[in-house]
């Protein structure tokens, strides 16, 4: 097998990277330098009314298109790729503190009605278990079912359940009819399970099945009266991180910066919205960065901010190009304009929206198979145009945060992961690190 090939099975894989060799100490102390004073003045007024903010959120992807990757087996279940009268339970981690919370189910990919025959929500006690006197019966509109059209998205009623950030909630969804795998997304590991039968007010599942992909469930908001930032980080593997571990990406540290360092009052959620392999300019591994930004990023409730770091794949794409599969037309062909006015267009929606925008700039990827001259003049074209914007709220040098000192086209080796693409742990503490946090409190 040819290095090339070998790599296109790589980058097929980047959902499943495991990313290790991170230096724990330098993560700590990467996070500790990045500390910052946020200032007060800024502070928005009180909201006159509760509203809905957003305190989890994934971006989904079509199942049919995992299942027909190389790993597309180890995404199934031994009784196949539906769920009939099963019970679905998942952990979301909520990066807001509420009173009161609600929950989001999709069916943007499916292609027949989604039902729900009962769901619940309740604080998670750990694994797959909740606090009995803590379970709330989930409504939708009144009634305890739900059916989702095809390409739709449902929110249930809202349910008073105290939460506090970092704090995990345990939603479970039973299924009495058989609902095939459609709208799913790469959870950390160890956070969704099915079991068979209507569990959903059982305090823990028996015999439960341990699940590689997060079905259907895709956000959870609380209801506020604070004046609340919601960052959306929106990106591809560098963004979405791995299962290296829990908060192993940088959305992950740059939310834990926010909690440690922000004034008494001033909340910020921070929202993971990176796909692996993800692409700004054409679909690929899930809808291309362009059509989902409206979806993944500006639809989020309460959004305030977008951090946008993209590229990557599209300009390594172009060592494939010849591979069976992986053609690319001269219409597809990225070129410096053709990446700019994409970051430009995601620039002018998020302002149609009122939405703040953070420019990133595209890391260093020397020593991989994405890299030859023509690419590196590529990126460090986009990286110039970025770093010259004078139309957006910020620019986070990624770039210059990640770079080894010797090499400034390759990765700092203090930051690689070991394929000198994706950074380790030490390297999503450097990103989240280099973002001034004043930009976020504009």
């Amino acid at each position: 097998m040819t290095l090339v090939s070998r790599w296109l099975v790589h980058l097929r894989h980047l959902r499943e990277l495991a990313l290790t060799h991170w230096l724990a100490a330098f993560c700590l102390a990467a996070l500790a330098f990045g500390v910052q004073a946020i200032p007060t003045a800024s502070t928005p007024k009180q909201p006159a009314e509760a509203h809905w903010v957003a305190s989890w959120a994934v971006a989904p992807l079509d199942f049919r298109e995992m299942a027909a990757s190389p790993s597309g087996p180890s995404y199934s279940l031994p009784g196949g790729n539906d769920l009939r009268g099963q019970t679905l339970r998942q952990q979301l981690e909520l990066s807001l503190d509420g009173e009161r919370i609600r929950i989001r189910f999709s069916n943007r990919f499916g292609k027949t009605p989604l039902r729900i025959a009962a769901a619940s929500a309740a604080r998670g006690t750990g694994a797959d278990a909740f606090s009995p006197a803590s379970l709330r019966m989930l409504r939708f509109g009144g009634r305890t079912s739900l059916t989702i059209a095809p390409g739709a998205d449902a929110w249930s009623d809202g349910v008073d359940l105290p939460v506090q950030a970092g704090q995990t909630v345990v939603v479970s969804a039973f299924f009495d009819r058989a609902t095939p795998f459609s709208t799913v997304s790469m959870p950390e590991s160890g956070t969704t399970w099915v079991a068979a039968g209507n569990a959903v007010t059982a305090a823990k599942l028996k015999n439960p099945t341990p699940m590689v992909l997060n079905q259907i469930m895709t956000g959870l908001d609380v209801l506020t009266t604070k004046p609340v930032r919601t960052v959306v980080a929106f990106g591809d593997s560098i963004t979405a991180g791995t299962s290296e571990g829990t908060f192993g990406a940088y959305p992950d540290m740059l939310a834990t910066r926010l909690r440690d360092t922000q004034p008494a009052g001033q909340d910020i959620a921070v929202l993971n919205a990176g796909i692996g392999g993800n692409r700004l300019l054409t679909d690929g591994i899930g809808p291309s960065g362009l059509s989902r930004f409206e979806l993944d990023a500006l639809r989020q409730s309460g959004v305030t901010h977008a951090i946008v770091l993209m590229g990557t794949n599209d300009i390594g794409r172009t060592v494939f190009a010849r591979v069976p599969g992986a053609e690319l037309t001269p219409r597809d062909w990225p070129t410096a304009e053709r990446l700019t006015d994409g970051l430009q267009q995601l620039i002018k929606q998020a302002r149609a929206k009122g939405v703040k925008v953070l420019l990133g700039t595209v890391p260093p990827f020397k020593n991989t198979p994405y890299w030859n001259g023509a690419n590196e003049a590529l990126r460090e074209a986009v990286n110039r145009w970025i770093r010259g914007r004078q139309d957006v709220d910020g620019v986070i040098d990624f770039d210059a945060a990640l770079r080894d000192p010797a090499d400034p086209q390759a990765l700092n080796p203090l930051f690689d992961s070991g394929d000198h693409l994706h950074p380790n742990k030490a390297g999503h503490a450097a990103m989240a690190a280099a973002v001034d946090l004043r930009e976020l409190m504009e």
